[in-house]
């Protein structure tokens, strides 16, 4: 993703374990995400 674009809706699991949507978490408000390599690997 470059800066900027939109992100696609998806579900992922929080530090609980629940699965949470992107949509969902706009409906509080604005949100910053964070994209990463994994740890351990080069990139």
């Amino acid at each position: 993703m470059k800066a900027g674009e939109l992100v696609p809706e998806f579900e992922a699991k929080n530090q609980n374990g629940e699965t949470v949507s992107l949509s969902s978490l706009l409906e509080t408000g604005p949100i910053v995400l964070f994209f990463y390599p994994k740890a351990m690997t080069p990139g």
